[in-house]
C-alpha cells in the first residue's frame, strides 16, 4: 500500500503561522488563505503550468506556494518582505527539494523576472496595500510575462475588467485592458481569510497581447489617463488641458465635451500615441 500523498504529510498551516509567530500584520497588507481547496483553484486558474516558471508575490505562511510547488510548474520562486513568513517558506523549501526559491525583499523595488527564466507567470494572493501598484509596474513589462494570476479586493479587481462607461472604469481598467486580456474569475468571501477582511476578495487572470506598446508609449498613456481621470466630472477639455486640451481632441477626432469614462480603449490609445 502506498503512503499518504507528500502534500498531505506537510504541517498544517495554522501550526505554521503558530511555530512562526505569523500573526497577519495590517502594515503589510496581510490576510492568509488557508484553505487548500481554494489555494488549489486559485493555481487552477493561471491555466496549465508545465514547464513555466511561476513567480509569487506575499507568500505568506505558503498556503498558495503549496499548491504552486506540488503543481506542475517547473520551478516556483517567492517574494517575500515578511521575516516571520520568509522563515515559513524557506522551512517548505527544504520540504520541497529544487522545487521552491525564496527571495527576500520588497517586490515593489525588484525586477522580478531577474528570478524565474521564460516562460514566467506570476500567481500571487497580492497584499492589499501595494496590489495595485504592483500591478501597474508588472504591466509596464507585460512582453515578459505569459500570463497573471492575482488575487485582489473585489473592487479592485472589479475595476480591471471594466467596461467604459461603467461607475468601475477607470485609470487601472484602462492600463490593464489596452495591455492584456483581462477576466475575473473566481470571488471569496472574508471568511476564507484569516484574519478576515471587511470585503471580499477576487482573482483576475491577465493574459498580454501579443504586441505590447514601447515604454514611451505606455509612459504617455499613464500621463494620459491620470489627467483624464484625475478629474472625471470635468469634461475632456478641461481634464486634458494640461496636455493639448481640445488640440489634441480634435486631432484624435474626439469630442471635447465627453468625459474620460465614456471613451474606449482605442480612443485612448489614438490619444496616447499623439502625445510621443
Amino acid at each position: 500500500m502506498t503512503g499518504a500523498p507528500e502534500a498531505a504529510r506537510l504541517p498544517p498551516l495554522r501550526e505554521v503561522i503558530a511555530r512562526h509567530g505569523l500573526d497577519a500584520k495590517r502594515s503589510l497588507g496581510q490576510h492568509f488563505l488557508l484553505d487548500g481547496n481554494l489555494t488549489e483553484r486559485i493555481a487552477r486558474e493561471a491555466g496549465d503550468l508545465a514547464g513555466r516558471h511561476v513567480v509569487e508575490v506575499g507568500p505568506g505562511p505558503g498556503g498558495l506556494t503549496r499548491a504552486l510547488v506540488d503543481g506542475a510548474a517547473a520551478h516556483v520562486t517567492a517574494v517575500e518582505i515578511d521575516p516571520r513568513a520568509i522563515a515559513a517558506i524557506e522551512e517548505l523549501r527544504g520540504q520541497r527539494p529544487g522545487r521552491l526559491s525564496v527571495v527576500a525583499g520588497d517586490a515593489l523595488a525588484r525586477d522580478l523576472t531577474a528570478f524565474a527564466p521564460a516562460p514566467r507567470q506570476i500567481v500571487a494572493n497580492l497584499p492589499y496595500n501595494i496590489a495595485s501598484p504592483l500591478l501597474v509596474g508588472w504591466l509596464r513589462q507585460a512582453a515578459a510575462w505569459e500570463r497573471m494570476t492575482l488575487m485582489f479586493q473585489q473592487e479592485v479587481a472589479e475595476r480591471i475588467c471594466a467596461a467604459p462607461g461603467t461607475g468601475a472604469y477607470g485609470r487601472l481598467s484602462v492600463l490593464a485592458q489596452w495591455i492584456a486580456a483581462t477576466e475575473l474569475r473566481l470571488r471569496i468571501p472574508p471568511g476564507a481569510f484569516t484574519p478576515p477582511p471587511k470585503i471580499w476578495s477576487a482573482v483576475v487572470v491577465l493574459t498580454p497581447h501579443a504586441a505590447q506598446p514601447p515604454a514611451a508609449l505606455f509612459a504617455a498613456m499613464e500621463r494620459l489617463t491620470a489627467a483624464a481621470f484625475g478629474q472625471r466630472r470635468k469634461m475632456l477639455r478641461g481634464a486634458l488641458r494640461g496636455l493639448g486640451g481640445e488640440a489634441l481632441l480634435a486631432r484624435a477626432g474626439i469630442a471635447g465635451e465627453r468625459r474620460a469614462e465614456t471613451l474606449t480603449i482605442a480612443e485612448f490609445d489614438r490619444l496616447a500615441r499623439l502625445l510621443i
